[in-house]
């Protein structure tokens, strides 16, 4: 069975104290599911497309508890590998509010999918007659045996004719620049869409210019992209940002709306864009859709709270079309 989109990636239990409250205050904990390549996953499943999503999970109930809010929105997990021995990664994320910005403090070391080893994932029966692979920067960083098998996993794609989307999404906590570029240089050969930041292509590939355009070409020219895809966030406050979408393609630049937004939860937002960007480039087959669809899905996934996007394709449309009728209640 092929797919449209199959996402490879860790996935981490999330706990965050409620209502602004410190790490040191909180008696409580929201508990959601957050990892970039299943968030990805999810979000292109609401919007229609089928998905499947490859990890390694702890054999246990957190495991399955995440395991199932891929399910819930119709994300096949048939392939996701159990391991009886080792944990789920955990994150805890404190929201703050100007001056005090957001805090996360990871407790993923030794997680199972760290202890992935290659040849345990069908990689060419995932393939099959798939159309686009999806994974991260994060996912390499997390162990030389998850370098290994996103290696693999990126040359089987390739092999069977999928094409590969990458969201470079730099964690200094988990690698630093000069193994992140060790990692990249080869594997940006099986790339055809680049998704990055200026400042993460700056610190993975040295490479910087005096605008996005120029980044992008940098890119493009060195390594043979089909599409580079830039996100642009201002933080004038931690609460209020402004989001875009940016991206080059042939020497032909593509520019998304602004959108001024008022962030519940901000995690996440860059993968609802890369999933909205997939399902423009596969569904709507023209580079200025895809780079609104990201736009005004990732927008809209910051009024959200949790990694993952609870949000419909009648209201990316509705933004991207303006019919919305101010901010007044929807009745």
């Amino acid at each position: 069975m092929g797919y449209d989109v199959v996402t490879f990636g860790e996935v981490m239990l999330r706990l965050s104290p409620p209502d602004f409250l410190r790490f040191e205050q909180t008696h409580s904990y929201n508990a959601h599911a957050g990892g970039a390549e299943m968030n990805v996953a999810v979000a292109c499943a609401r919007l229609g497309l089928t998905s499947a999503y490859v990890t390694k999970l702890g054999d246990n109930s957190i495991g399955h508890f995440i395991r199932n809010q891929a399910r819930t929105h119709g994300v096949d997990t048939s392939y996701v590998l159990w391991d009886p021995d080792n944990r789920c990664g955990v994150y805890f994320v404190e929201f703050g509010a100007a001056p005090r910005t957001n805090r996360v403090i990871y407790d993923r070391q030794h997680s199972a999918i760290s202890k992935i080893k290659k040849g345990e994932v069908a990689w060419n029966d995932i393939f099959s007659d798939s159309r686009i692979f999806h994974t991260s920067g994060i996912t390499p960083a997390l162990s030389e045996s998850c370098a290994e098998v996103t290696m693999e996993a990126l040359r089987a794609a390739k092999t069977n004719g999928c094409q590969v989307s990458y969201d470079v999404n730099y964690r200094g906590k988990l690698w630093t620049p000069k193994q992140a570029n060790k990692f990249m240089e080869p594997a940006s050969e099986f790339i055809d869409i680049l998704i990055t930041t200026e400042e993460d292509t700056k610190v993975v590939y040295g490479i910087e210019g005096t605008s996005y355009e120029d980044v992008a070409e940098k890119l493009m020219d060195k390594f043979g992209f089909e599409v580079v895809v830039i996100t642009l966030r201002e933080t004038p406050t931690v609460l209020r940002n402004k989001w875009s979408v940016f991206a080059y393609s042939n020497g032909k630049v593509f520019r998304s709306p602004v959108y001024d937004v008022e962030v519940i939860d901000r995690l996440g937002g860059g993968d609802s864009c890369s999933a909205g960007f997939i399902y423009g480039y596969l569904v709507k087959k023209d580079l200025q859709q895809a780079v609104d669809f990201g736009g005004a899905f990732s927008a809209l996934k910051h009024s959200v709270p949790g990694d993952l996007a609870f949000v419909y394709k009648e209201e990316v449309e509705k933004l991207i079309k303006g019919r919305e009728r101010g901010l007044r209640i929807d009745r």
